[in-house]
C-alpha cells in the first residue's frame, strides 16, 4: 500500500453511527482494503481507515470470524494481512480458472537453490557453488529474480565485493511464511531425508 497518500475525505470516526454499526463499517473497510490489495497490508495502513480508538487486531479477529464458513480467510503474512483462498479450494480454482500464470513453475533444483538462499542469506554465487558443488547458472538466478522470490542483498565484504542474494517478501507470501523464522528446521529436514546436510 502507498505510504504517502494525500488527505482524504474519509470519515474515520463515524461518530454519527451507533457503536455496533460503526464497528461493522470498520470491518467492511478492512475487508475492502484487503480484497483490493495484492500484497500483505500492514497494521498501520489498516489503521488509516478506522477510528482512532478502534483496535485493528480486534477488527481483524471479527472479520476472520465472519469469514469462518467462507472459501477464503484472513491470514497474517510478512507482518501484514491478506485475504486468501482456503487451501481446500485450490483444486476447484485450478479446474475452473486460468491460474497458470500464478503457478511458480519451479523445478526441484530451483527450489533447492531457493532454499539454500533462504537458509544461508545473504549468500553469493560462490557460496551457492560451495553448497551444490557446481556453478549456479545466471539464468536460474534471473528466473528467481523475475518471479521476485529473491533480491540483491548487501555486497559481500570479500575481494571484488560480489553481490549477495536474499529472499524477498514475495518469497514469504509464495510459501505462506510469516517470516524466515517459519522455515522448517534444517536438522529436522535432514533427519527426515528431505534435505542433504549443508
Amino acid at each position: 500500500m502507498a505510504k504517502d497518500q494525500p488527505k482524504s475525505d474519509l470519515d474515520r470516526e463515524l461518530e454519527d453511527l451507533p457503536s455496533d454499526l460503526r464497528w461493522r463499517e470498520w470491518i467492511r473497510r478492512i475487508e475492502a482494503v484487503l480484497f483490493a490489495s495484492a500484497s500483505p497490508v500492514p497494521r498501520e495502513d489498516l489503521a488509516r481507515v478506522v477510528g482512532q480508538g478502534a483496535s485493528v487486531d480486534l477488527l481483524l479477529e471479527d472479520l476472520a470470524a465472519d469469514l469462518e464458513d467462507r472459501s477464503f480467510e484472513v491470514v497474517e503474512v510478512v507482518g501484514g494481512w491478506m485475504l486468501r483462498t482456503r487451501p481446500g479450494y485450490a483444486t476447484a480454482i485450478r479446474a475452473a480458472a486460468d491460474v497458470g500464470t500464478q503457478d511458480l513453475d519451479l523445478r526441484e533444483y530451483d527450489v533447492a537453490v531457493l532454499a539454500a538462499i533462504a537458509y544461508h542469506q545473504p549468500i553469493t554465487r560462490d557460496g551457492l557453488k560451495d553448497i551444490f558443488g557446481k556453478e549456479i547458472s545466471r539464468d536460474l538466478i534471473g528466473r528467481l529474480h523475475a518471479r521476485e522470490l529473491i533480491g540483491t542483498g548487501p555486497r559481500s565484504p570479500r575481494r571484488g565485493a560480489p553481490y549477495t542474494y536474499v529472499t524477498t517478501e514475495q518469497f514469504l507470501v509464495a510459501f505462506d511464511l510469516e517470516s524466515l523464522q517459519d522455515l522448517p528446521d534444517r536438522e529436522q529436514l535432514v533427519d527426515a531425508g528431505l534435505s542433504a546436510d549443508t
